[in-house]
């Protein structure tokens, strides 16, 4: 059956920005300047401005952005690099990419973010090469990002936010990207604040490490076709940065519509017996990139809401120490229950600032008639 209610819709939010979006592509199409112009300087500059950082370097991904983010606290061959699970595969990606491996943490089950309580006994019983900390802000709930800190602080470890997820979310008031060493943003189209195509930020407020994102990022040119350092190519191109400048306008707005939405599910649903909705830490503003509920019978409600026309997503259906990718080449041994129960269990349900009330209903008019 063809779905009637979309779980994410990158479509909707270009026509609700469409005149802008199309206005500012206009005018980049008309400047005869594609590469690391005006656009991508401008978009740096007013992404740093909001987020209250130093600096935000554009690249060409958030698997990049992570990857160069953590090239630039020099992470390299043999590192080990301590992290989730219950992630996207980029997040993982990024750090073998460096030649580096992971080391998995187990997560919270109220909001998939690290265990601190594990973080800390994990680097005290390691004997590898630690080198740094990749806390997820995942389905835009931040990590408690002020432990991770202070536990890094302890160990002499970089901290290296992932915030793909998380674009205006914040913890004690404070925006995520602006507490680690550096911070690693994706603008893939279904995210808070998407392109419309890839693309990516660094974001630090370390002079030097900015300085050496943006020699990493093209090259490694300090000057043109002088290469100071080993780099490569990845730059946000002036397309999807004249993009980004409209997104971004219009992120807190966006994200003020989700929360709504997030509010009417946690309303509405709160009694349901079947269902484990979501929750927020008191200290977190959750921008809910996702909203993901938990259910035992959680394949069962997927085809009965699939069969109604109702569109949902596993984010993410096998834990990436679990995949063949990396399955037998792990150098930790810590539990990783909850990360495994998560899998077992969660759903996101449709929701998006474009998402109307009428469809809203519907979707939750399914859930109150299911049952297991």
């Amino acid at each position: 059956m063809s779905l009637t209610i979309p779980q994410s819709s990158p479509l909707a939010n270009y026509l609700s920005h469409k005149d802008e979006i199309d206005a500012a592509l206009k005018r980049t199409l008309e400047s005869g300047w594609y590469i690391l112009g005006q656009e991508v300087e401008s978009f740096e500059k007013e992404f740093a401005t909001y987020l209250g950082a130093g600096h935000a370097v554009g690249v060409n991904s958030g698997t990049d952005a992570l990857y160069l983010a953590l090239r630039a606290c020099e992470v390299g061959p043999g590192d080990e690099v301590l992290t989730v699970s219950h992630t996207a595969g980029a997040t993982a990606a990024a750090i073998e990419q460096c030649g580096a491996t992971p080391v998995f943490v187990d997560i919270e089950p109220a909001t998939f973010t690290i265990d601190v309580g594990q973080l800390a006994d994990t680097i005290k019983k390691h004997r590898g090469r630690l080198k740094a900390v990749v806390p997820v802000h995942i389905y835009g709930h931040p990590a408690e990002i002020t432990e991770v800190m202070d536990i890094a602080a302890r160990y002499d470890l970089r901290v290296v936010e992932d915030c793909a997820q998380a674009h205006g979310a914040a913890w004690h008031n404070r925006k995520v990207g602006t507490f680690g060493d550096i911070a690693a943003f994706s603008f893939y189209p279904t995210k808070n604040m998407g392109a419309l195509g890839d693309g990516g930020a660094v974001v630090t407020n370390d002079d030097e490490l900015a300085k050496r994102v943006r020699l990493l990022r093209q090259y490694g040119w300090e000057q043109r076709y002088i290469s100071k350092i080993a780099g490569l190519n990845t730059r946000l191109d002036e397309l999807q940065a004249a993009i980004l400048r409209v997104k971004l306008r219009h992120l807190d707005e966006d994200n003020r519509r989700r929360i709504k939405l997030a509010q009417s599910y946690n309303r509405e649903l709160n009694e349901h017996p079947a269902l484990t909705l979501p929750q927020t830490s008191s200290n977190a503003t959750h921008v809910y990139h996702q909203y993901v509920i938990r259910a035992q019978a959680r394949d069962n409600l997927r085809d009965y809401l699939r069969e109604r026309g109702t569109g949902t997503l596993i984010h993410y259906p096998v834990p990436i120490h679990q995949q063949p990718a990396y399955a037998g080449r792990l150098t930790n041994h810590n539990s990783l229950s909850e990360t495994e129960a998560a899998a077992r269990e969660i759903l996101s349900l449709p929701l998006f600032p474009e998402l109307r009330e009428e469809q809203l209903e519907i979707v939750l008019q399914q859930l109150r008639d299911w049952r297991p």
